[in-house]
């Protein structure tokens, strides 16, 4: 919602404050420099990209609309999971998680909690983790790498509609001289006919080219790939979390523990204290860690 709020106030400022310039509003309107800079910019964005990023930069664009990221309940609750199944873990041994994490929907461990086991990008990655400890005795180290280049992959993969878009607004200001270009070549073609105001005009046209160029590019299109890119390294940031929950448990650190090296990874906003993250584990687990 605040992306839209903050495309209307980029497109009312410019107008309010064209018209106080004494501007007219019309001679802003020119649907064929429209139809050049936008239409050239999306033909480009489909040709420089395979099918899978166009659909992740329309699933991560909606997403965003509608705030589909985790907030601090949400972390708050995959923090809880973990310790329950770490505890779990200490208590009975690896063995105890195996039909859970062999289950399709993550078993009992995720019933709980509905809003992990909906992620499904998640839900596979804390059980793929999982099945690695519970199928042989890694090293610590090598268990961290191994996920370290995971999560490397994983990064790259969701930043790329980011990218894809942020290419897309480093053209539009080119396809704006292309508009402002072919303005100006129709009134070179027409300009022995014609008097002064329609030369003017044809002129202008020609202009507004260059203007919806650069308007689109920094007003709209940059900014949104600026907001796909924090949008991706949230989402990110669940991963990370149970990476370094579950590295912390391999090395031989008790839940309560494992789960706090986690929970430090979280930025400020999200980050529920430590002593609401204690009695929130107190209250649903009724083990000493």
């Amino acid at each position: 919602m605040i992306q839209i709020i903050g495309s209307v106030v980029v497109l009312g400022c410019v107008i309010v404050g064209f018209i106080i310039e004494g501007g007219k509003l019309l001679a802003l309107w020119h649907p064929a420099e429209f139809l050049i800079i936008v239409g050239a910019a999306f033909g480009a964005f489909l040709t420089s990209n395979p099918i899978k990023i166009l659909k992740a930069t329309v699933d991560d664009i909606v997403a965003l609309v509608r705030q589909e990221r985790y907030a601090h309940d949400d972390y708050v609750a995959l923090l809880k999971l973990l310790h329950e199944i770490l505890v779990k873990i200490r208590k009975e041994g690896l063995m105890a998680i195996e039909a859970d994490i062999d289950a399709p929907d993550g078993g009992t461990l995720f019933k709980k909690y509905p809003q992990i086991a909906h992620d499904r990008h998640l839900r596979q990655f804390m059980t793929d983790c999982l099945r690695l400890m519970v199928g042989g005795n890694l090293d610590p180290h090598e268990f961290e790498s191994l996920l370290d280049q995971e999560l490397e992959t994983f990064h790259q993969e969701i930043h790329e509609p980011s990218h894809a878009v942020q290419r897309m607004a480093d053209s539009l200001p080119g396809f704006g001289i292309v508009a402002a270009v072919l303005g100006i070549v129709n009134t070179m073609a027409s300009i022995g006919g014609a008097n002064t105001a329609a030369i003017g005009g044809r002129v202008a046209s020609a202009l507004v080219g260059t203007f919806l160029g650069i308007l689109i590019s920094y007003g709209f299109a940059g900014p949104l790939a600026s907001a796909l890119a924090h949008a991706a390294n949230d989402e990110a940031k669940a991963f990370e979390l149970v990476k370094m929950a579950l590295v912390a448990s391999v090395r031989g650190y008790v839940p309560a523990v494992a789960i706090e090296f986690a929970r430090k990874l979280l930025f400020s906003d999200v980050r529920p204290s430590f002593a609401d993250l204690e009695a929130q584990l107190k209250g649903k687990v009724k083990v000493s860690a």
